[in-house]
Formats: C-alpha cells, structure tokens, sequence
C-alpha cells in the first residue's frame, strides 16, 4: 500500500529504548516527589520522568502518586466532568483487528449502516435523553469516505427533538490524507479521534494482520499529524490496553504528545485508556491484562504526565470502578452509552453481534448524573470553546495560565441547570440544584452576579444555549 504521510514523517515510537526506559526504572522515593513537584507546577513530565513513576510500586508511594493525581485534577479542571455519548454509525470494515467484533472474518457480526432515519432516529433519543455532545463512530470501509462522515455530520446537527440539539460532534474514525481530514473539519467537527491501539510495533503486526489498511503502522501513527496539517488543531489519541505490557504503552502516548507539542505547539485534546473487554468472538489473551490498582496507577501517572490534556474513562469500565478512577484525573466520561447499531431505540433488544464490545456500565444519562452530583462533580455539557474557537494553541493560551475558569465553571453551570429544567428526574433535579448553589457561592462576586443573572434567563425565561 502506497499512502499519502504527513511532511518530513518519521516513526518516532522506538520500542528499544520505551523499553530500556522500563527496564532500567527502579522506585526512587525522591525522585518521585521531585517529579510530582514538578507536575503539581502544571508542567509536562518528559517520558523519562513518566518512567520514574511508572517504577513506583510501593503502597505508599502509589497513594502520594493518587493524591498528586487528585489534586492536579481539581487544579486544572476543578470538579468538573464533561459528559458525552457515542453513536456508532456504520460496522462495516476491511480490517481484521484480532480483538474486535467488527473485523472482517467475523461471518456473524451483524453489519449495518444508519440510513437517513435511523440516524435521526438515535440523535433524537440521544437528545430527549439530555445530550448535547456525541462521537460518531465509523468502521474502515470505502463506503465511509470523508464525503459521506461530513455528510453525516451535517445531517445529525440538524436534528431538533424538543428542546434538544447536538451542539458538538466528534469524530472516532480511520486515518485520512490531509483532503480528507480538511473535508470532515469543514463539516462542524470539534476532535478527531484515531487510536493507535498499541504503540509497540511486534504486537501492533500481531493484532493488525499485514495486507490490511490498518497492518500499516506508520499510517496511522502519522495519521494525526497528517490531521493537524490539514487544519484540524483539535485531535485525541488513545490505546487500548490489554494487548501490551501497560507501562510501554502510558509511555507511548507522552511520547505522541510530546511529537504533536513539538510539532505544532499544542498536544492532544483528549487521551484515551480504555481496557480490553470481552466481545463477540473474541478469544482474550489474559497475558497483559491489567489490573484494577494498575489501572488506577496509569490514570494517576497519565494525569501527572500531561496535566493540560482531557483524559476520557470509558463506559467500558464498571461504575464501581469508573467512580474509583474518576478522581485521579479524569475529565470526561460517556454516559447511557450504548454501543450496539441503533442501540439507543433498541434498549431491551441488544444483540451482542451488533456491538464491537461488552460496555461495563449499561446505567441511563440519568441515574449517571445523580450519581456524579452524589459525589460532588460538576456534569457539564459545555461545548464554548470549539464554537467561540478556543481550540489548538488558542486553548492553551487560556488554559496554562489557568483562565479556562473563567469559561468552563459558568458554562458547566448553565449546561447543567439546562439539564436539570428539560430532563432530570426529581430526584436528580432535587440534588442538582443543590450542587448548582454551592458552585455558584464559590464563583467571585463579579463572576456570580453575571451567573445568576444568565441563569434566571435559563430557568425563568426558558432561555437555552447561553455560555461565556
């Protein structure tokens, strides 16, 4: 295959020396409170510190990694969480993953692709449930060209059910040349999301047999670069782990941060984590799974590591432990997810060969939103920054000095009583309102009167769609 890279592309993954940075750790109790300190001065750790912290593994150097985590967390992003929800729009596909149900040898998998009114169909149950931010998500088939993902773009910003819209819409997708990824982002689109899977190349030929689109590795790890060429300055990178050795791969995505900083001035919006989970016709390999306290380790040190980037916790995991690894850093979460095609209608009929994964928690938008306000985080909707264009180095601008609040607490504030007036139950509205309070006493008193002056608007008058 003879694909279009990016400008002067270079692999810039070597697993020699991710793995001689593993090899050679060894838990160092000052050197790891010397790179936390660090971290808490909101500074990007290099991949050797990351190292450093990943080698920590005593019980009481894990919990000083947790509270830093914790505490960087409220720093930067304050109590807040930003809830989204993922539509799958088309399983069709030309690769033949090893861990996925949709690859191409699974003879069983349903295939399917939303035509114009099933698509309408789930944007709309998505907005009577209270959405307002999606990702759509697309197999690797030539029926998906970047014409046909705009398109659909398009059409879904048009759906108008009630009170409700789709005011953000991202995109999970195979990698594109530099005029595909300009056609999609003219669509409207806020992030574009390619995961690399596993940054180590041996494993990486493993799960992605060669003579497939996805078999070529440096393809897609030059995908993003190729995406912030055309113009898309809003990007997010993932892994999954399970297929490899944890370490090597929190070490893989700093090291893709650090190439998109170096690069263009600004890393990834958002990271990825997601374990590997039982699907249809998958046989799992147990060799690399990870644990619960290692998984709750990688959140902390990713945290650490790029204290400015959205890290997203997927339905994948449990609510128990998504309510456990919330506080080390994550910043935002998929909720009444569903991941069967046309999944959002078809609640009580799911059929494991639609869905590309078995989610972990199956609980409504609802009843995830009450459990946050239980906990004291703030759900937001808020979409400002990608409409007002507070996105790439512009994003930066506003959140390293630490600005961003002046932003996201007020419209996380107006989000939420919207949420809280069309869709809540009364029991979550009852809660909700309570937690809107307290967060309003916390704003200055400048900032406050301007609050509640707009929120009025929301509650009194019926006004929606109001964010600094």
């Amino acid at each position: 295959m003879n694909r279009q890279l990016s400008d002067n592309c270079v692999d810039f993954i070597n697993d020699d020396d991710i793995s001689k940075l593993i090899a050679s750790a060894s838990e160092d109790e000052v050197r790891v409170r010397e790179i936390i300190a660090k971290s808490m001065e909101k500074q990007p750790l290099t991949v050797e510190e990351t190292a450093v912290l990943l080698a920590a593994d005593s019980d009481e150097l894990v919990e000083e990694l947790f509270d830093a985590a914790r505490e960087l967390k409220k720093k930067v992003y304050g109590n807040r969480i930003v809830i989204f929800a993922p539509l799958y729009i088309g399983n069709k596909c030309i690769n033949d993953c090893t861990y996925c149900a949709f690859r191409r040898s699974m003879r069983s998998t349903v295939r399917k692709t939303l035509n114009d009114d099933e698509l309408f169909g789930q944007v709309a149950a998505l907005e009577d449930a209270g959405h307002k931010r999606l990702i759509l998500v697309f197999g690797e088939h030539p029926d998906y060209t970047p014409e046909y993902i705009a398109d659909t773009v398009k059409q879904v910003y048009k759906v108008k059910s009630g009170k409700g819209e789709i005011r953000r819409v991202n995109i999970n997708a195979a990698p594109m040349d530099s005029e595909g990824f300009k056609i999609v982002k003219d669509s409207g689109i806020g992030t574009y999301q390619i995961f690399q899977e596993t940054y180590h190349h041996d494993t990486y030929n493993v799960v992605h047999p060669a003579q497939t689109h996805k078999g070529d590795y440096l393809y897609r790890l030059d995908g993003l670069t190729r995406a912030y060429e055309a113009g898309c300055d809003d990007v997010g990178i993932g892994a999954l782990f399970g297929l490899y050795d944890w370490r090597f791969e929190v070490l893989g995505l700093v090291t893709h941060s650090w190439q998109l900083f170096n690069r263009f001035g600004c890393g990834p919006h958002t990271i990825s984590f997601p374990r590997i989970r039982p699907a249809h016709g998958v046989e799992l390999n147990d060799e690399y799974a990870v644990s619960d306290r290692d998984f709750k380790r990688l959140v902390a040190i990713l945290r650490l590591a790029v204290p400015y980037t959205g890290m997203i916790l997927t339905a994948r995991e449990t609510p128990e432990i998504r309510r456990e690894v919330m506080e080390f850093g994550v910043s935002q979460i998929d909720a009444g997810t569903r991941v069967e095609l046309a999944g959002y209608t078809n609640k009580d009929k799911q059929d494991e060969r639609k869905e590309q994964f078995q989610i972990g928690d199956l609980r409504s938008l609802d009843e995830i939103m009450l459990d946050l306000i239980q906990h004291d985080y703030m759900p937001s909707f808020c979409t400002s920054c990608y409409r007002q264009g507070r996105t790439g180095e512009q994003f930066m601008e506003f959140a390293v000095p630490g600005f961003i609040q002046n932003f996201c607490t007020p419209n996380a504030i107006f989000t939420m009583a919207e949420y809280l007036e069309d869709y809540a139950s009364d029991e979550t509205k009852s809660a909700g309102m309570v937690l809107l309070q307290g967060e309003i006493a916390k704003l200055p008193q400048d900032k406050r009167i301007v609050v509640e002056s707009q929120l009025k608007k929301i509650v009194n008058d019926g006004l929606r769609d109001i964010y600094m």
